[in-house]
């Protein structure tokens, strides 16, 4: 964090300031703001942040003995470090973000750059700050810090010298990505795609449509909207960024986009295509695995283009990354047995496209095998969503389907129903049953895919059969 005098932090939190020893009001401090005190380091400061099991406040005596100089609590805790008491810890935090990326705006060049969509956010995160970090420092999340946490603690990295923030809006209810934008207001926001994921929060499409465009609304006057083409309800935004008013970037597969790509080709390597962009055009070879990452990739390159950055720089950064984040896409195992553990997240979309990129990077005499999980918050949408995604399986052709956990038994259900089959799709309750199986059962040529959503758990599944293959 910038170097802020305790004052000015109690000041901008509307805490109560209790100093210890030789603190002061001009004490100045800068060091790293997290509410995981085992993260804390000398000079830091701890958010008391109480949580569904525990209490961060338990946990200020550990941060003062790890060297946080400040902890910001919702209650005075005797412990001898200076303190700021607040009605809200978390939204504290976000008070505190607010005003460090204002005081670095208002003295550089920082732009911020904000990412939202049903899926892709985290890929296109690291494409995007893969290459803007060879422009100047960068600051984006770590993992899928995307919430009212943990946006907030990405912004409070930045510098006085940081030229780039990049961050990756979630939405865990209406209205939450236009408290996190709001926080910011983007230079340039970028929505993905609307799809299935979280509907059962929302109320359906149209209220995901409604969460995703408040970061268009959120937008700087005279910013930029990185909208993609190829979604019709994405593309309804455009008007809202008018309003702001802002301009619109187009990235998509159709020629009328502004970032486009072309000739898509998908291997077990990656992805390779040649990208157009503004009157030039250069071929990609993306490592990160599926043809849905070049959506991503366009979204990056449109987002980094905006900002002055080249198609030939930002391709050829792009083809730098090897993996875009753990459990997304990632291979393991070997040549032999080839393993994809994409289980940190699962929607309807993202599941269809793991399937089809499954599909196509399967050669002849080589067997694809799906082991899939539940695709958490469908709510009311989840028994046909799951419905649909096993018929998706047996209609592409997919070899051996192995369900797992009572939440996915309808997938299993509908993969029977469609096929007519004996033994080809397998249902077990639990990973450890699934996994003893499938060590068993997988053999030569077998490419793996494991993909559920971060709460079956099927991730730590897919780096066993990893290690198992490797």
């Amino acid at each position: 964090m910038i170097s802020l005098s305790l004052h000015h932090i109690a000041q901008t939190l509307g805490g109560d300031l209790l100093l210890v020893g030789d603190d002061t009001l001009d004490t100045e401090v800068s060091g790293r703001v997290d509410t995981d005190s085992r993260v804390v380091g000398p000079g830091d400061i701890f958010v008391a942040k109480p949580g569904e099991t525990t209490d961060g406040h338990l946990f200020v005596p550990a941060a003062r003995t790890a060297g946080a100089v400040l902890a910001i609590v919702e209650h005075p805790v005797d412990e001898p470090i200076t303190q700021i008491v607040v009605p809200d810890a978390v939204a504290a935090l976000a008070d505190l973000a607010r005003e460090v990326v204002a005081r670095v705006r208002a003295r550089g060049a920082l732009k911020v750059v904000g990412i939202t969509g049903s899926n892709g956010k985290t890929t296109t995160k690291n494409l995007l700050a893969r290459i803007l970090q060879d422009e100047g420092e960068t600051v984006a999340p770590r993992a899928s810090y995307n919430n009212e946490v943990g946006a907030p603690l990405t912004m409070l990295r930045v510098t006085e010298g940081t030229r780039f923030l990049v961050s990756e809006f979630g939405a865990s209810g209406p209205g939450a990505i236009a408290a996190l934008a709001g926080l910011v207001h983007p230079d340039i926001s970028v929505v993905l795609m609307v799809g299935m994921a979280h509907a059962g929060g929302f109320g359906g499409i149209e209220g995901t449509f409604r969460a995703k465009s408040e970061l268009v609304h959120a937008l700087r006057p005279g910013g930029v909207a990185v909208l993609n083409a190829d979604d019709p309800r994405v593309a309804q935004m455009a008007p809202i960024a008018a309003d702001r008013p802002a301009s619109v970037r187009w990235f998509g597969r159709g020629g009328a986009a502004d970032v486009r790509a072309e000739d898509v080709e998908v291997t077990a390597d990656g992805t390779s295509c040649t990208v157009f962009a503004d009157g030039a055009s250069a071929p990609l070879r993306l490592r990160v695995l599926g043809e849905h990452h070049v959506m991503n990739a366009l979204a990056a390159i449109a987002a980094a283009t905006a900002l002055g950055v080249s198609l030939a720089d930002a391709v050829a950064r792009l083809e730098t990354v090897e993996l875009a984040e753990r459990w997304r896409m990632q291979p393991l195992g070997s040549q032999r047995v080839r393993i994809i553990n994409d289980a940190y997240n699962a929607s309807p979309d993202s599941m269809s496209a793991a399937l089809r990129t499954l599909a196509q990077i399967t050669g002849p005499g080589e067997r694809t095998v799906a082991v899939l999980g539940a695709m958490s918050e469908l709510g009311e949408y989840a028994g046909e969503e799951h419905d649909r995604i096993g018929l998706q399986a047996v209609r592409l052709g997919i070899q051996r389907i192995v369900v797992i956990g009572p939440e996915a038994r309808r997938l299993f259900l509908a993969a029977v129903g469609e096929g007519s089959w004996d033994g080809e799709a397998v249902f077990f309750a639990t990973a450890d049953e699934a996994y003893d199986y499938l060590t068993g059962e997988l053999r030569d040529g077998d490419r793996v895919l494991v993909k559920s959503s971060n709460s079956a758990g099927l991730r730590f599944l897919g780096d066993r059969l990893g290690e198992f293959f490797s």
